[in-house]
């Protein structure tokens, strides 16, 4: 079965949070699946209400996230302008007409439903593979676990989640010994983020700017109430980053850091030397995005609380964007070290004293950790690469 052709259906959260960001997170999904040989379709139906980035609410208009998802495929995998299909509310479709989707999925072979965004479609036929991605892992597990009171709809989601047949994770360490996630009684595959890293060839090839900075994007705190599994409160990103909030005055070099959030101290910021821009504004469009890294020297980030204090092994889906942008990125260990190859191109750090030195190494010797990084984005990142395992993976014992 992994070998013939597939009739997949993959999901995603592009609609309903449509920045650039997001926009690559999911559907670097659909033009992977494609480029292998595959018939895709990618389907959202949140049954939410989609952001709009522009007038930074949240709508009943669903316009500007139709005319998003339209551009993207225009300009990013033109062969899949007709393979889209977004269920507004759960009752109005764009994209493909609802009669065409219905059709798909009566036939589809597989549904992978990344970050579980949309509900299991009631069409999918009986031999359907149904498979969950857990992309936030710590989160997820406390969630499914706890079944905390303050997320909305947490039993019924808590339901899709145990409803699927199989459950995949980036959360890469879960089995190892320092691994702190409650696994439950769901049998986890690994596997990371997907990258069409020929898109980001551009990129590649784009100079460097004069005096560019080491950057980063990143929601300050994500989490709606406390995360608490037993008896332990875990947090979001801002704890974390707080720990190498005085590397500008380490450094002396510009460092800049795109962040959404309400909570996010943006003053104290940049009276410690970043320079501080609006996350979702300068990131709002994929090309968008593609430009802001193409500004950076490199990335400098830290990851959520969660993820460093539950070992997890997760590694990020916009780090991964800079590295195939052949931008060295210095980043916090998670315990992604046993499958993630670090010290060119890649450098982990726990302290802030190890960010500083991993930003003086790759400063010592740009060129070659520039080179580390691009290839270790096609080896390890390359979306044909790793859906093309995600799928022998998820037959091998379907």
């Amino acid at each position: 079965m992994a070998d013939s052709r597939l009739r997949i259906v993959v999901t995603g959260l592009a609609a309903l949070y449509p920045v650039g960001g997001v926009a690559w997170d999911y559907l670097q999904y659909a033009i992977g699946f494609a480029r292998l040989g595959h018939d895709v379709v990618y389907h959202e139906d949140s049954w939410s209400w989609p952001y709009n980035p522009v007038e930074k609410t949240f709508t009943a208009d669903p316009a500007y996230s139709v005319k998003y998802i339209d551009d993207f495929f225009k300009r990013y995998a033109p062969g899949l302008c007709g393979r889209w299909h977004y269920r507004h509310l759960h009752e109005t479709s764009y994209g493909m007409s609802w009669d065409a989707f219905d059709e798909f999925a009566r036939s589809a072979d597989l549904f992978l439903n990344v970050s579980g965004a949309c509900m299991i479609p009631e069409q999918l036929p009986q031999r359907c593979e149904k498979i969950f991605l857990d992309t936030d892992p710590g989160y997820n597990q406390i969630m499914l676990s706890e079944k905390l009171s303050w997320s909305e709809n947490v039993e019924r989601w808590c339901a899709s989640v145990e409803a699927h047949d199989q459950h995949f994770t980036y959360a890469e360490n879960i089995y190892a010994g320092d691994c702190l996630l409650p696994r439950l009684d769901f049998k986890w595959k690994t596997t990371r983020t997907p990258i069409a890293v020929d898109l980001w060839e551009p990129v590649v090839h784009k100079p460097l700017p004069p005096r560019a900075p080491w950057t980063t994007i990143m929601t300050w705190n994500a989490f709606k109430g406390p995360l608490v599994h037993k008896g332990v409160e875990y947090f979001s990103k801002g704890m974390e980053f707080e720990k190498i909030i005085d590397i500008p005055s380490r450094l002396h070099l510009p460092l800049k850091v795109a962040v959404g959030g309400t909570t996010a101290p943006l003053d104290r910021l940049e009276e410690k030397g970043w320079e501080v821009a609006d996350g979702p504004e300068a990131t709002v469009t994929p090309a968008r995005y593609q430009d802001f890294i193409a500004e950076s020297r490199g990335e400098i980030s830290t990851a959520k609380q969660v993820y460093v204090a539950m070992r997890t092994g997760w590694f990020s889906c916009r780090s991964a964007c800079y590295i195939a942008a052949g931008r060295p990125v210095v980043v916090q260990d998670t315990g992604f070290k046993p499958v993630i190859p670090v010290g060119e191109g890649v450098l982990a750090f726990d302290t802030m004293e190890e960010a500083v030195e991993g930003i003086r190494e790759v400063e010592g010797d740009y060129a070659r950790h520039a080179r580390a990084a691009l290839e270790i984005a096609r080896e390890y990142f390359d979306a044909e690469k790793v859906l093309g395992r995600m799928i022998e993976d998820a037959y091998r014992s379907a």
